[in-house]
């Protein structure tokens, strides 16, 4: 096998490129492989079996899918935003209020703890 130049995080090119089209498009690993430049059929299966099990890949990969939920989290929140003003349904723009209110730590109490202090005496006349 020819020398492979890596990265700052000890990535090849191509186990970048592997992962990036994963994120991107949300292929398979396999599929991923081809797309990257591995060889085509068993040589595809093989570099996606063994790039998934080395942890510097699985550790670029677990930063490439928390940065793209961090790009939805930005759409999700205008859509909420536009929700709570804007929605026709009345029961939609509260549940995208509450929403609102929850992320931002105003949750209401799921349960109310009543502590009783002091004596109590019950007494039942029958007769």
């Amino acid at each position: 096998m020819p020398y492979e130049v890596k990265d700052d995080d000890g990535l090849t090119h191509m186990q970048r490129v592997w992962v990036d089209t994963m994120v991107t498009s949300g292929c398979s690993r396999v599929r991923a492989a081809e797309m990257a430049g591995y060889a085509k059929g068993s040589g595809a299966k093989t570099a996606a079996f063994r790039n998934a099990h080395l942890p510097h890949v699985q550790a670029y990969m677990q930063k490439r899918v928390m940065d793209e939920i961090g790009c939805a989290a930005l759409s999700s929140v205008a859509t909420l935003a536009r929700l709570v003003d804007g929605a026709k349904s009345e029961y939609v723009q509260l549940a995208a209020s509450k929403d609102v209110l929850d992320r931002a730590g105003f949750k209401p109490v799921d349960r109310a703890n009543v502590r009783l202090v002091g004596d109590m005496k019950v007494s039942i006349d029958l007769s």
